[in-house]
């Protein structure tokens, strides 16, 4: 059984998914995954990109033609990696395609860590993206740098908990106040989190743009916290054509394409950068960080709202698509 994107939307599929031609496969069956943003968004229809549809899961192998991935592992899933693969949204997943591109694309997790909290690790892999290039961008280590995030949803929280974790002085901000809230009530991070308008003007070494897209209103209150010569990191969704009034700078262009532009915001020297994607040491650093790092540091289970069965997950998805859901949903299969 598993749940595929249809031309109209999400369906309910009662059988297993067929092997996809490749040199080398491997055959997973999926214990947990996790709905993710960019799954809404690809059913919305306003991501741009290849398909992802059902990237966050932890499973074990139970086939495998592939040298170091073994019957009895228990592996994550790295989306970026390109492979010929049926969705994670299912009790079973095929992957097909180059061995090394398969062991690149299935990192393999410890077998006694909680499956709720190996499901974060493609977001945060993510996260950990999100940081390097800002430190790439800057030339500098992280530690002690002021980093505002701007957008409290599942990406951002985990982007401002590592950051945090890793010694940066950290504040996390959004526009409305549901999201501030939820963190505050479960505790999810040790960090100042509040409005954006809240945040002080020029006080900002980095600021994140981690909301759902890279909206104007979002881009110009993370140029305003900036010191001069700061850097805006572009995380958010972008779309080609994407433009600021009054800010000289391609968008889409400089996130893809994690480059950096020096350029100014209302005659103040600022630059803008971009992170995209993840690479295969993003991941080795994410397990890390959730398998070694006190969990009272990193609570991602903290942002666990639902849990449900894979029959469930149209309806679900649907549901999200008309409310504004707070927190993480997991699948169960």
């Amino acid at each position: 059984m598993r749940v595929e994107l249809g031309p109209d939307g999400p369906v309910l599929v009662r059988s297993e998914p067929l092997c996809p031609k490749g040199e080398h496969s491997v055959r997973v069956r999926v214990e947990l995954a996790g709905l993710c943003r960019s799954d809404l968004k690809e059913v919305a229809g306003n991501r741009h990109g290849v398909s992802q549809f059902g990237h966050e899961l932890v499973g074990v192998v139970e086939e495998s033609t592939v040298d170091g991935l073994a019957p009895g592992d228990r592996v994550t899933l790295d989306p970026n990696v390109p492979l010929e693969r049926s969705t994670g949204f299912a009790e079973v997943m095929w992957a097909a395609g180059p061995a090394d591109r398969l062991r690149a694309a299935l990192p393999v997790v410890p077998a006694d860590v909680d499956a709720r909290r190996l499901v974060f690790t493609e977001p945060l892999a993510c996260a950990q993206h999100c940081l390097g290039s800002a430190a790439r961008h800057t030339g500098e280590d992280l530690a002690a740098q002021r980093i505002g995030v701007l957008g409290a949803g599942t990406a951002g929280a985990l982007i401002a908990g590592l950051a945090h974790a890793l010694g940066a002085e950290v504040t996390l901000g959004n526009r409305s106040q549901d999201r501030t809230d939820f963190l505050r009530s479960r505790e999810v991070l040790a960090a100042p989190v509040g409005p954006l308008d809240g945040m002080p003007s020029d006080g900002l070494d980095i600021a994140v743009v981690a909301t759902s897209f890279v909206l104007p209103e979002v881009l110009r209150e993370a140029l305003r916290t900036v010191v001069p010569g700061g850097l805006v990191l572009l995380y958010g969704g972008t779309a080609p054509g994407d433009a600021l009034p009054g800010l000289d700078c391609d968008l889409d262009g400089v996130r893809r394409g994690e480059l950096v532009a020096e350029t100014s915001w209302d005659g103040k020297p600022v630059r803008v950068g971009g992170s995209y994607g993840t690479v295969q040491d993003d991941f080795g650093a994410a397990i890390r960080a959730l398998v070694e790092l006190d969990p009272s540091a990193l609570p991602v289970e903290r942002m666990i709202t639902e849990e449900i069965p894979l029959i469930a997950l149209p309806g679900t998805i649907h549901a999200h698509l008309a409310t504004r859901p707070l927190g993480k949903t997991l699948v169960h299969p």
